[in-house]
Parts: structure tokens; sequence; C-alpha cells
């Protein structure tokens, strides 16, 4: 039977451990000491993982990449059963790493992450007497929505008699189809970790190691055609947080919103001049279902867009306007539910004299926009993507969403903010 290996891929000790044992509760059998667990807390973690689970199989994700041996030796003295090693590592570091784990009585777990040929490179670590391979897809591979290489695993399968583990991107929903393909070990990480609810977590992915059929978003990644309901899970705020604050446009406030509303779509541009209304409104001939006119008047204090306006946006599909200028009939859009953004509310409009133009590069709120771009806007405010990076930057900013998600069920336990991240232990030292 398939084991399920918990990755605590996590900063703090304290934390991993009490996940790790409601983990354990919902059916995992192996622990992992994560590899950011152990840059942040070192050998300490492996041991205090062997001393609460003493009947456990350990992990230390070392991913070693030199002085094999060594490596080996300080986990496995510090309680591992088995120590990771990368494919991409001389073929001596593996070796010594083998003949460590051979003295110390670890075994060596060799993982493919960004290997060219894994399937020859396979083939080469059995022959160094590694005990396990892990066909490993990773975290950033999976933000940018890439499809997991199932047809990889299979053939390695095939290609080795040792047993072959699998590691990045797995859910409740896919579990069971990395198990079909022949894999022996299956390691999740965050869609367990990053749960309120770990226990049930890990036994969702049992039941589906077990041939289930398990429905479940946590952790899904989402490709190109799926950014609309990407962006619609997540906030503003996830947004910048997993973009480095790159894309927020400042000083163009929400006028309209409903409470939780969320505006979500792809930008059309649109160039005007202090009170010109015509391109404006020519654009919603233009607009796409789904497209959101982001419109740029400089800041200038006369409105170019009203009631009238909206009700033929909303005709043609159009999600929402953005102005770096001044809106009206603001009480009127409000009770249409038109998601509405703009620098100033003003009652006067002007005259459409057609100066400007359409889908042409404009600056809104101090950010680059683009036909194209994709446009997300909540109450806390708003921000642009770039459609060159917005399927990575929709899996990063899930990412953020959920992993909050677990931090707020440590708060309602009885945790803080700055307990739950040890806020004072990561200060400067001073």
């Amino acid at each position: 039977m398939p084991v399920l290996q918990v990755a605590l891929d996590l900063m703090q000790l304290n934390r991993s451990i009490v996940i790790a044992h409601e983990a354990v509760d919902g059916g995992a059998d192996w622990i992992e000491a994560g590899t950011p667990l152990i840059k942040s807390e070192g050998a300490e973690a492996v041991r205090a993982l062997r001393r609460e689970f003493p009947n456990r199989k350990i992990i230390a994700d070392t991913k070693t990449m030199d002085v094999g041996s060594f490596e080996v030796e300080i986990m496995a003295k510090a309680g591992a059963d088995i120590v990771t090693v990368l494919g991409l590592a001389d073929d001596a570091t593996i070796e010594e790493a083998v003949m460590a784990g051979r003295k110390y009585g670890a075994e060596i777990m060799v993982d493919m992450i960004n290997v060219p040929d894994r399937v020859q490179r396979a083939r080469e670590v059995e022959k160094l007497g590694a005990a396990y391979i892990c066909m490993h897809m990773g975290i950033d591979t999976q933000m940018r929505g890439e499809e997991p290489p199932i047809d990889v695993l299979r053939k390695i399968v095939d290609t080795v008699s040792i047993p072959v583990a699998v590691a990045g991107g797995i859910t409740a929903e896919n579990a069971g189809e990395y198990v079909e393909a022949g894999a022996t070990d299956v390691i999740v990480g965050g869609a367990i970790i990053k749960t309120e609810n770990i226990r049930g977590a890990a036994e969702n992915v049992k039941k589906a190691m077990a041939g289930a059929r398990v429905d479940t978003n946590l952790a899904k990644k989402y490709s190109e055609e799926d950014l609309f309901e990407a962006f619609s899970r997540v906030s503003t705020c996830n947004i910048s947080d997993a973009f480095h604050k790159q894309g927020v446009m400042f000083g163009i406030l929400p006028q309209s919103l409903q409470h939780r509303q969320r505006m979500v779509g792809r930008a059309l541009t649109v160039q005007t001049t202090n009170g010109d209304w015509a391109k404006p409104v020519e654009a919603i001939d233009r607009a796409k279902d789904g497209d959101i006119l982001v419109v740029d008047v400089g800041g200038a204090p006369v409105a170019v867009w009203g009631e009238l306006a909206t009700c033929s946006a909303m005709v043609m599909g159009v999600r929402g306007i953005v102005i770096d200028g001044a809106i009206r009939d603001i009480d009127d859009i409000r009770e249409l539910k038109f998601p509405a953004f703009a620098r100033t509310v003003a009652p006067c409009a002007g005259e459409p004299k057609g100066y400007g133009g359409i889908g042409i590069e404009i600056t809104v709120g101090g950010q680059r926009v683009r036909t194209g771009d994709w446009i997300v806007g909540d109450e806390s405010g708003l921000v642009v993507i770039p459609k060159e990076v917005a399927v990575e930057v929709a899996n990063r900013a899930l990412d953020v969403h959920e992993r909050e998600n677990r931090t707020r069920e440590e708060i309602h336990r009885g945790s803080t903010l700055s307990k739950v991240n040890e806020l004072a232990k990561w200060e400067p030292v001073k």
C-alpha cells in the first residue's frame, strides 16, 4: 500500500509539530522535515520530530548538492530514516551519501527536481545505491501552471526496481492518479499543512490514494483558461503580497462596490482628456464580455463616465470601470451594482470631443496598463497584473490566501499573529 508523507514546509518548529500530529491522526504515514524547516531550525527539527514520533519514518529533506557524506551523517544522527540528495548532484556526492547512510542507518532518496532527463538519471542513481527516487515538480514550476509530468513518472516506475516517490502539487483531487501511475510514496505539503482542518485534509488524501474521488479546490493550480476563477478567489491584498507589492494603483478608490464585491477582468484601455467622454463611451462598443474599461484622464476633475455609460457597458458584458479621473451618478451606479473605481466624484461632465485613443498603453494610479492585462479590484483597492505573469501571480496569491487560512485557525485556537509567526525570534539581533 502506498504511503502518505506529509511535508512540513514551514519556518516554525512548534507549528510543524502540532500540524504533524494532526496529519498523523488523519492517516499520514511518514513525516518530512521540509527544506524550509531544516534551514530555519537545523538538525533540531529532525531531533524534535524523532522524539515526538518514535515509530514513524522521518525524512530529512536536505536536498543535498555537495558533501553528501557529512550532511547524511548529521541528519542520520539527528534521527532521520531517509535523507534527500539532488539528482543534479555529482555522482560522487550521491555515492558518498549512500555510503554514509549505510554507516549511520539512513536511506537515500534522490530528488529529480530540474533534472533534464529524469528517466536516464533514475537509472543511474539506482546503480549508485539510492533507495528511493523522488519525481518532484518544484513549487515555482507549479505556480506557472505547468501540468504534472505523470507520463514521466510512469516511465521512471517502469525503468527502476526501487520505490518511486512523487511530490509537487499533489492534492486530494489528483493523488489517486499518481498511485495509479505507480508511485509508492505520495508526498503532500500545502494541500495538508495550509488547511484549517489538517486531519480532514490528510484523510481526504488517503481516501484518494485508495481510489476514492475527492473534489476540493484546495491547493489547486490554475492555468490561463481558469484565471477569472482564480482571481475571483483572492483579494487584492493577497495579490499584492504574492506580487511583492507590484501593480497596486494608488489614489483610485472604490466608488460603488457592494459589501465584499469583487471586480475581476481583462483591461481594455482608454485615454482621454478632462471631461471628454467620447472615447470611454466608444470603447464600450469594442469591449468583449468580461472586460474592464481602464481610463486614463490624468487625474482631471471633470467626469467622463456616468449612469448611461454604465447601462451601456452592462449590456455589453463589461465587468467594471476604472478611471484615473472623475465619475458621476454614483448613486445610480451603486444601485446597478456595477463596480466603479475613480480618483474623484463630480457632478459635472464635459463634452464628447473625441480626443485620445482606445487599446493603447496608459498609466493609471501610477501603474502601466495594457489591453489584456488583468485587473482585480475590491474594497481594499486595485491591482493590475501583466498578462505575461498572470498565471503565476494568481497561483501565488492563492497560496498566500490558503496559508492565511491556517494562520487564522491557529489564532482562533488562542494564539496571536506574532506568536504564530514567532516574530520576536526573527527580529534582527541587536
